[in-house]
């Protein structure tokens, strides 16, 4: 049977100097392959680098992206994997004070909770509105999004790559 295919994108959102070389070798070994990523400065935190780097390969490999180049301090990244044929979507969002946070995501991009997480939150609650509301917040990776966002706009000058040409 062969392998479903997929495609995604490693956004590092700073990352020490001395540490870019390093995390270009720990993704193509994730890859099997060299990589350069495409690196600027991040103006949010001086001194550091930031990139994005558009991946394809097997189903599963940004979970290998992202096991890859979590685990070193002052590392801020998300990785994405779209949905392919008979696999889920998912993003990894990392930071230094939280650590990894994983969530499936659907054909838009939109995180999916499941109902066995959605019954944990529920029994954890109690009935009380706003433990439902810091479990969801949870679920959903919030703290993760609120300290990444300015990160993520610093780069919104950023070179555009188009993956696709339509029409």
């Amino acid at each position: 049977m062969a392998t479903s295919r997929s495609r995604g994108v490693v956004y590092v959102h700073s990352a020490p100097r001395a540490l870019c070389p390093h995390l270009e070798w720990a993704a193509g070994r994730a890859l099997g392959r060299a990589v350069n990523f495409d690196w600027s400065d991040q103006p949010v935190q001086p001194g550091t680098r930031r990139a994005e780097f558009y991946w394809e390969g097997p189903a599963g490999t940004g979970a290998a992206l992202a096991s890859a180049i979590r685990g070193w301090e002052h590392l801020r990244f998300e990785v994405s994997e779209d949905p392919s044929a008979g696999n889920d979507g998912g993003r990894w969002l990392h930071t230094p004070g939280l650590g990894i946070h994983f969530a499936q995501t659907d054909a838009a991009g939109n995180i999916v909770i499941g109902e066995d997480r959605l019954r944990y939150a529920m029994e954890v609650a109690g009935g009380d509105a706003r433990e439902m509301q810091r479990e969801l917040d949870l679920a959903l990776g919030a703290a993760w999004d609120e300290e990444l966002e300015p990160f993520r706009h610093a780069g919104d000058g950023a070179h555009v790559v188009w993956l696709h040409k339509v029409g």
